[in-house]
């Protein structure tokens, strides 16, 4: 499927050099070129991830993007996973003009990757956080919601609490995370104050995801309860799917790291109890494996399809009307 939908063009798109504001989320080991460059191909933003820290590998992944795709795609420096002093020099040199920071202090790197000439947008999960990489000089914010898979802030916030919270409090665009799997999610993102949308649990699903088939099955299989938050008083808040191995974990008052010691062998073996299934609450909406291209496209055109009905149902009257 061509992105044959007409593009969608905002602050978002014109920062990413994009058709459509939606970006994949860059989720360890399978943010890499199968899945980024299928994103990017669709009219969307790929984005290669480095919290693996496996920085040979992604040098790799980034030369063979450029070989997949002649569209813009980005990196994410995930600063709690990547301790490398030399990652900016390593992110310059790959030629990427967009980057997302994460997992710590926006001030870190912002200076730098903006020196260089790059976008940069920080991830938030808190209005508090938000300020502060507006201070930090970000060139927008991804603000994620609670409800989102992954590692999360322990005192979680919904989307829809926090985005509206956020856009009145800043001026950079914003991009949303957490409960977008379609063009109505979507439209509510963008009611609330997003210019952008970025999809994690629903990529780990897509065709092009190199995941294993079980993990994808899981997530078809899910109801929208069957999602676990772990370390709800410590850290790092952990969201990921309810499974026989994930559930007990639940009741434990802190899940130490080492609970993702063999997630590769869940990853990419298919071991559902070898590790937990990092994954969002809209797992539960989520019924079908399908291509990159298709989602994107659905995403689209149900956007479109959902903004035009809600105008049309409930534009302003006619002045002759209310008279």
């Amino acid at each position: 499927m061509s992105d044959t939908t007409p593009a969608l063009r905002n602050r978002v798109t014109d920062l990413l050099g994009v058709r459509y504001p939606i970006v994949q989320a860059p989720m360890g080991w399978i943010a890499r070129s199968q899945l980024a460059s299928a994103v990017s191909n669709a009219g969307g933003l790929g984005i290669i991830e480095t919290s693996s820290g496996e920085l040979d590998n992604v040098r790799a992944e980034i030369a063979r993007m450029r070989e997949l795709t002649d569209r813009p795609f980005g990196v994410n420096i995930a600063q709690a996973f990547v301790t490398d002093p030399g990652i900016v020099d390593f992110v310059v040199d790959q030629g990427v003009r967009f980057v997302t920071t994460s997992a710590g202090d926006p001030n870190r790197y912002t200076a730098q990757l903006k020196a260089a000439g790059l976008t940069v947008f920080h991830v938030v999960p808190t209005l508090r956080g938000a300020l502060k990489a507006i201070e930090a000089g970000v060139d927008g914010l991804v603000v994620e919601g609670g409800e989102g898979g992954g590692f999360k802030n322990p005192r979680e916030v919904a989307s829809m609490v926090l985005l509206p919270l956020v856009a009145q409090a800043v001026d950079v665009p914003i991009i949303a995370a957490g409960g977008i799997v379609d063009g109505p999610s979507m439209a509510a993102a963008f009611a609330l104050g997003a210019e952008g949308v970025q999809l994690g649990t629903r990529m780990v699903s897509a065709a092009e995801s190199p995941v294993h088939d079980n993990w994808k099955q899981a997530i078809i299989a899910a109801a929208e309860t069957d999602t676990v938050f772990l370390n709800r008083h410590s850290r790092p808040g952990l969201r990921a799917l309810r499974t026989e191995f994930s559930e007990p974990l639940e009741q434990q008052d802190h899940v130490g790291l080492d609970v993702l010691g063999r997630v590769l062998d869940l990853y990419f073996g298919g071991d559902m109890n070898a590790s937990i299934a990092l994954s969002g609450q809209v797992a539960g909406r989520i019924d079908e494996v399908k291509p990159v291209a298709q989602i994107i496209q659905e995403i689209v055109s149900g956007f479109v399809a959902t903004v035009s009905r809600l105008a049309t149902t409930y534009a302003a009257p006619d002045a002759t009307e209310s008279a």
